[in-house]
């Protein structure tokens, strides 16, 4: 621990971000590949209509992670700060109140939509011949709700308590299983769609065992203990109320992916659906790297504004929002150079490879922007200014592709469902950089007072 801090405090800093951000970057990466896997699969086996289905549904997986999320994420924020002020039982309290709601809310969120798919995704736009096909995907993938649920709480615990290590690897187990199973059940057994969720729900059931055997085998530093499996309404009311902001992010992407499918649905049909959600899955996964940067920024960026070393913490900030934006735009090359082979990878339909193809090269105008944008939500959230780092979380996904693409899409049709991608990501990075900027002045004015005297010379390492 001493040689943790003595490194975030004086350690040279393009060396300190690469050392943090690497395990998050490959566990993201890998995290982001089983969609890959899943659409791959789906398309060798069932055909463009399979990805269609599969994307149409992916709403409604979303939420089960917004629970999820909001429990792991404020739970690991009382769990970390429990274990630091040396209150384990506080800790123990919280995980079993916390694993408690997890397991009943994926255990409704599982029986509703199972039960309501039908209509759901009727009105979600599903129609034609991709309903059916959702509707069996459904059926089986939420069978895995509470599993799914459980396991990114719990490993959200498993980062609250340190072990990184552990929790990129149960992510590496979850996609592992997934990409295993995919070929055997899609193309092997022949079970379309089905088998795509049977895989998943199969992968997310060795997650938990895996992340359950970890727990109940005294391996964490929060020891579990079915006494404290109950609902406890004080404790609960703090986790949720910090897990809020990661509630709203997510239940945002969900919202905005909605919007999507009901416009891409309405203009283009099925070819539409499907070339998204082969696009997108690909977009995730070229710049979940950035997402393990900002993972690795936060510690730094959190310590060394709280000790007053201002100068690290600009540095630390340039030097992420370069790397970052020199990932998103490397991303953005191969989507621009070579759209038709990227759709035509997973479908060999002539129609929706050509719309992808169009799809891939509008996303690809605004990726080299993603980069600083996530880093300057990540700076906000790391110094504790909650509402700014809330509202550009939302900035992007909500305030502003949601409504461009409801305007655009009547007037243009599919390319306007394009453009909005494009149009929002620069109106983003325009408002992000407005308060990013009074908030770097600020830090430099008082670069080099106070605390970071004696560390100065670091800043720049």
């Amino acid at each position: 621990m001493a040689d943790n801090t003595e490194a975030l405090r004086s350690g040279p800093m393009g060396a300190l971000l690469f050392r943090l951000s690497l395990p998050a970057a490959l566990g993201m990466a890998v995290q982001a590949s089983y969609s890959l896997v899943d659409a791959f699969f789906v398309g060798q086996g069932v055909g463009s209509a399979g990805i269609a289905a599969v994307s149409m549904t992916f709403p409604l997986q979303m939420i089960i992670m917004a629970v999820a999320q909001a429990g792991g994420v404020g739970g690991a924020s009382v769990i970390s700060r429990s274990l630091g002020a040396g209150r384990r039982k506080r800790a123990e309290k919280t995980a079993g109140a916390v694993f408690f709601v997890t397991w009943a809310s994926g255990i409704l969120l599982s029986f509703l939509w199972i039960l309501l798919a039908p209509f759901l995704l009727r009105l979600m736009g599903t129609s034609g011949d991709i309903l059916p096909l959702a509707e069996d995907y459904a059926a089986v993938l939420f069978l895995g709700a509470p599993l799914f649920a459980f396991s990114i709480t719990a490993n959200n615990f498993v980062r609250a308590e340190g072990n990184a290590s552990f929790a990129m690897m149960t992510m590496i187990i979850s996609a592992g299983i997934n990409t295993l199973l995919d070929p055997l059940f899609i193309l092997g057994f022949g079970w379309g769609v089905r088998g795509a969720a049977w895989a998943t729900v199969l992968s997310q059931g060795g997650t938990a065992l895996w992340l359950g055997w970890y727990y109940l085998e005294g391996h964490s530093l929060v020891a579990f203990r079915w006494k404290h499996f109950r609902f406890r309404a004080s404790i609960l009311a703090e986790c949720f109320s910090l897990g809020a902001a990661a509630f709203a992010r997510q239940g945002a992407a969900s919202l905005s992916l909605l919007a999507v499918n009901l416009a891409l649905a309405s203009t283009g049909g099925d070819d539409a659906v499907a070339a998204f959600g082969i696009v997108n899955r690909v977009l995730l996964f070229a710049i979940m790297p950035v997402f393990g940067v900002v993972q690795g920024l936060l510690p730094v960026v959190g310590f060394n504004y709280g000790a007053k070393q201002y100068c690290r913490v600009v540095s630390a900030l340039r030097i992420s929002i370069g790397a970052s934006t020199v990932l998103c735009t490397a991303g953005a090359a191969l989507f621009l150079t070579v759209p038709e082979a990227i759709t035509g990878l997973f479908t060999t339909s002539a129609a929706v490879t050509a719309l992808g193809a169009d799809a891939a090269l509008m996303l690809a105008l605004g990726m080299p922007l993603t980069g600083f944008q996530i880093m300057a939500s990540g700076l906000f959230q790391a110094i504790g200014k909650a509402r700014p780092s809330f509202v550009l979380s939302l900035l992007r996904q909500v305030i502003l592709l949601v409504p461009l693409v409801t305007v655009l899409a009547p007037v243009f049709g599919t390319a306007g469902v394009w453009a909005a991608f494009p149009a929002a990501d620069l109106s983003a990075a325009l408002l992000t950089f407005l308060l990013y900027r009074n908030e770097m002045r600020r830090l430099r004015n008082s670069c080099g007072s106070g605390a970071e005297d004696s560390h100065a010379g670091t800043a720049g390492s």
